[in-house]
């Protein structure tokens, strides 16, 4: 009967686990020493190798003639009877479809017995994170305090779903993800065994795509053993659904050149291969880190790719500036984590590569300022108005923490006849709370008396109405006039007349109305220069 090659090529001792010294060599040398605990935990990421490690250390403290060096001898009764599944004092439980609380209780009751053969009892229970609150509740006594035949091994992918009660009781070990030149060597070797023709290449992407799990790369071996005499780069990516490498390079000089619709068109055709686009945006973010690595560090050795990919992406990193690359990187991340619950996902990678290709919703997608805070839309567009004044060569303002301070500039003239205006005349000031918001920052002292504060302009006068009425008292000071006049500057680009009223009632548009009216009769009262 034909055998799944990763369920044949299953390490068989310490010696056989790749990538994993910090734990094999030191469950070796427990072993050695006779100095085992009696509750172990691994956890981390599928396929590193915990449940193969789990069987071998129930191997080793029962092997009957154990190796100096900690391994099992592998070819005892005891060692056999654990491959073949039929040793009756190793006990393997999947937490996952075992949860309950009798399961617990069940195995609570029989480690009362004694071994039949072995030395020890040794209970394997797989994704313990599975288990329900009161199983948990069972099995911590009998962890704390087990009779001294009786070993635990647990494992786990999710350790934060482990109780702490439970992880203190154990000995923890953290499983690291197989490096890829193992992963590759590995894979490499099983072919040759299984007399698999395959190119290098090939090997690479297998061992790429199962990021660092040995168990999915040799599936994925075995699935490509069956398309046909020779394993390529090409087959591996179609047994896998995922994109051919050349598109990713395509897509990502498309994503560079703004190029929408290419971009789409690209999509849409591996759509209609029925490749998988949760695939292909997983390599694209894959890719795109290269990329960064590329341009914040230069280091090839940092890359996952294939090597005669390099030299694109060494293109495409100098092609962009690094916070680019992040950002577009930040925005294929959040792609990949809403397409496992979108109910299209290639909506949902249309959505970000239009996002990337489009500057103005890239910056709206940014979360954060350069200055720690949240990027409001009014933000956005004063940040738009002033790259259309460098545009056009006109002065844009300086923040005064990274500017040396200019001296004062005088007040601009109106540029209109007050007497001449209407009511009419004027439009609300769409940013004036981003320019109380920086008012605050320059003079936190006053900003509580623009509280309820509204703003009108017309050509370069802005009319202010508030309903403190300490607004006027505060405002006479010059530093503080300053600082309005500054925060007005700051947001909007340009230096305005402002005018001030203080009215208890101040019900709109009366008071800038009564302005209005005073400026034709006797003029205007000037709170802020």
């Amino acid at each position: 009967m034909y055998q799944a090659l990763y369920r044949k090529w299953r390490p068989m001792s310490f010696a056989d686990v790749l990538s994993q010294p910090q734990v094999t060599e030191t469950l070796q040398n427990q072993v050695k020493a006779g100095t085992t605990a009696h509750a172990y935990l691994f956890t981390g990421s599928r396929g590193t190798g915990k449940t193969t490690c789990a069987r071998i250390l129930a191997k080793a403290v029962n092997c009957e003639h154990p190796r100096p060096d900690g391994n099992p001898c592998l070819e005892c009764s005891i060692c056999k009877a654990a491959e073949q599944g039929i040793l009756s004092d190793l006990t393997e439980i999947d937490a996952a479809s075992n949860n309950s609380v009798e399961d617990i209780r069940d195995l609570r009751d029989a480690t009362v017995y004694t071994p039949e053969k072995c030395r020890f009892r040794i209970y394997i229970i797989d994704e313990v994170h599975m288990l329900s609150v009161s199983a948990f509740n069972a099995l911590l006594k009998i962890m704390e305090e087990p009779p001294p035949y009786v070993k635990f091994i647990l494992a786990t992918t999710e350790i934060h779903k482990v109780p702490a009660t439970i992880i203190s009781r154990c000995q923890r070990y953290d499983f690291r993800r197989i490096q890829q030149k193992d992963l590759v060597s590995r894979l490499l070797y099983i072919a040759e065994q299984e007399h698999i023709q395959i190119e290098k290449p090939a090997a690479e992407l297998m061992a790429r795509l199962s990021d660092g799990g040995m168990r999915d790369a040799i599936s994925l071996l075995d699935r490509c053993a069956a398309y046909g005499e020779t394993i390529t780069a090409q087959m591996t990516a179609e047994a896998a659904g995922a994109a051919g490498r050349e598109y990713l390079i395509q897509i990502l000089e498309k994503i560079n050149q703004k190029d929408i619709s290419g971009t789409l068109e690209l999509i849409a055709a591996l759509h209609e291969q029925s490749k998988d686009l949760q695939r292909l945006c997983e390599e694209l973010i894959l890719m795109q880190r290269d990329i960064m690595l590329l341009k914040a560090a230069g280091d090839i050795s940092l890359l996952h790719c294939m090597t005669d990919e390099i030299p694109a992406l060494q293109t495409l990193a100098a092609a962009q500036e690094l916070p680019a690359i992040m950002q577009n990187l930040n925005l294929l991340q959040t792609c990949r984590e809403r397409m496992a619950r979108a109910v299209s996902k290639r909506t949902e990678l249309e959505m970000t590569v239009i996002k990337i290709c489009s500057p103005v919703m890239t910056m709206q997608a940014l979360p954060v300022s350069d200055t720690g805070h949240a990027v409001t839309s009014a933000e956005l567009q004063n940040l738009m108005q002033r790259i259309a004044r460098l545009e056009q060569h006109q002065p844009v303002a300086e923040h005064p923490l990274t500017k040396p301070q200019a001296s004062p500039e005088p007040e601009p003239q109106p540029e209109a006849d007050m007497k001449k205006l209407k009511i009419t005349d004027f439009q609300p000031v769409q940013q004036w709370n981003e320019i109380l918001e920086e008012c605050g920052k320059l003079n936190p002292a006053v900003l509580g008396t623009l509280a309820g504060s509204n703003a009108v302009a017309y050509a370069n006068i802005m009319l202010i109405t508030a309903e403190n009425p300490l607004f006027l008292t505060m405002f006479k000071q010059k530093e503080n006039a300053k600082s309005l006049s500054d925060a007005v500057f700051h947001i909007l680009g340009k230096r305005f007349v402002i005018r001030a009223k203080c009215s208890a009632e101040a019900v709109r548009p009366r008071p800038v109305e009564e302005m209005i009216e005073r400026a034709k009769n006797s003029g205007i009262q000037t709170a802020a220069k």
